[in-house]
């Protein structure tokens, strides 16, 4: 009798909780459902998909099998599979190196080659990254320590050229899907192995001290890079500030026009630069010059380029594992004279997901080719990431990918798949410290400004998304009953104001955790 009241009571509370979800499940539906059913809501596309990750039960699901461009949502699988495969301590390293000789007079009888290996803070970011961006006043800071270790090392005449070379990744810019208008601006930086202050210019505008005159602009931090054609008028105070700039794909010209007011602050934008390793190769000469050392050959580049590669055998093009072997310009032993290593990688990772950094994540795609495929392009990184997600279970028929940003517009992927991974991720060693890379609603990164008036018991870790028409989240949240949930909402074709569907976005996180919060 004893055991068959048991048996009862345990059937009871089964039965209770059949009934329970349900109703729960219900109640989601009911407000995700008045949430969007505003006319300018419904002409668009939305996928959603809840997982509870103590169950692994989808708890809503909305379109959670199509495809949807993903935006930046994409690098949750860059960044998932770099710290799967590559691991949270790898280390990038910068060098300068020769295949001359360092005589006793310092003069250097060879080139001189500054060496990048995928670093992609030689810049002045400061890490660990804490709740926002901060930059320092030191843009080059690591190419000045390289220049000063030369001098160090007694270098005073350099009979060669200043080589900088980018070949450890291929000669490959640009991804697929990328908008013409995106190679303008820091968010369409260059890809390159050798990367110096993200690849991009700061550009800073003032107005004059009187109407109708032009407008000041200076740059930073290598002021002769762009030839500039300023056009921008300085205007009577009140008058509003215009201000248009562009540049020519393949162009050093930058034009800027329009006006800006006597009483204007001032504007500052980040330019990209259209080719890093040159940029770097001139940069690095003044550097060495403004310390006394002389330079007596010219300046230039060493890239692979991509339609190479077929003349590599796979022996060249074998994995770096650790990035401290030479570059294959450099088939025989060569003298190292400075180098640099880098912050572990997990301190990139969490800028990656933190403010959505693209070049970063390019970066990341091609040294997942480079260290755990067959070459540093994106292909090979594409190649090893779906080879990655095909272990964590997500079907290749889930997801498109042409590049590790989300900056292509030809990505496509599904909501069940994005919480797949997240699913995959959360179950493995490395889980805890890829959660910890999102940015926390109301608190850092992208979602600073975000779900600020969430239940304070509630802790929302999540990816943003964002291209024209289309706006994504998706990550963890713990809800107010401490269960843990994993979430994508991704939409596309919606053409209203960006806040209108983040503040959207925004109401279906919180109609997902309250609801379950509040499951009985």
């Amino acid at each position: 009798m004893r055991l068959h009241r048991r048996l009862t009571a345990a059937l009871f509370c089964v039965l209770l909780t059949i009934q329970a979800y349900p109703a729960s499940r219900k109640a989601l539906e009911k407000r995700i459902s008045t949430i969007l059913s505003t006319p300018d809501l419904t002409r668009g596309f939305w996928g959603m998909e809840v997982v509870s990750l103590s169950t692994g039960k989808v708890l809503y699901s909305q379109n959670g099998d199509k495809l949807f461009i993903p935006a930046s949502n994409t690098k949750l699988f860059t960044t998932a599979a770099a710290l799967a495969l590559i691991g949270s301590d790898y280390k990038f390293r910068t060098s300068v190196e020769t295949n001359g000789v360092l005589d006793k007079h310092g003069r250097l009888t060879g080139d001189l080659v500054l060496i990048g290996r995928g670093d992609p803070n030689l810049s002045g970011r400061v890490l660990p990254f804490a709740q926002r961006t901060e930059r320092n006043d030191h843009p080059i800071l690591v190419l000045e320590q390289l220049a000063d270790q030369l001098v160090q090392k007694g270098v005073k005449y350099v009979d060669g050229d200043i080589v900088a070379d980018d070949s450890y990744f291929a000669f490959e810019r640009y991804g697929e899907g990328w908008s013409q208008d995106d190679l303008v601006w820091d968010y369409g930086a260059p890809v390159s192995a050798l990367t110096i202050n993200d690849n991009v210019i700061f550009v800073s505008i003032l107005p004059a001290d009187r109407a109708g005159d032009r407008a000041f602009v200076s740059i930073t931090p290598f002021a002769n890079y762009y030839r500039i054609d300023n056009r921008i008028i300085t205007t009577p105070a009140g008058t509003g500030r215009k201000i248009f700039i562009n540049r020519e794909p393949g162009s050093t010209v930058l034009t800027l026009w329009g006006n800006m007011p006597l009483d204007d602050a001032g504007a500052n934008e980040d330019l990209a630069i259209e080719d890093p390793a040159e940029f770097a190769a001139t940069v690095f000469r003044q550097l060495l010059e403004s310390r006394g050392i002389a330079v007596y050959g010219k300046q230039r580049t060493r890239h692979t380029e991509l339609a190479s590669l077929s003349t590599f055998s796979v022996t060249a093009l074998a994995p770096a594992r650790g990035g401290d072997e030479t570059s294959h310009g450099f088939q025989t032993q060569s003298l190292v004279l400075a180098s640099n290593d880098s912050k572990p990688l997990i301190e990139d990772l969490r800028v990656i997901n933190k403010v959505s950094q693209n070049l970063h994540a390019e970066i990341l795609l091609r040294l997942l080719g480079r260290e755990k495929g067959t070459a540093g392009t994106v292909e090979g990184g594409l190649e090893v990431l779906r080879g990655f997600l095909n272990q964590a279970g997500i079907s290749p028929d889930q997801y498109v990918f042409y590049d590790g940003s989300g900056l292509s517009r030809e990505n496509l992927v599904t909501a069940h798949a994005i919480v797949q991974l997240l699913r995959y991720a959360a179950s493995q060693p490395w889980g805890s410290s890829f959660r910890d890379t999102f940015p926390v609603a109301g608190i850092d990164g992208s979602l600073s400004d975000r779900l600020k008036n969430i239940d304070p018991l509630i802790r929302v870790q999540a990816k943003t998304g964002s291209l024209g028409g289309v706006k994504a989240l998706s990550g963890y949240a713990t809800t107010g009953k401490g269960e843990d949930i994993a979430f994508s909402i991704l939409s596309n074709n919606l053409n209203v104001a960006g806040k209108r569907v983040n503040d959207t976005i925004d109401s279906l996180v919180e109609a997902i955790v309250t609801d379950h919060s509040h499951k009985k």
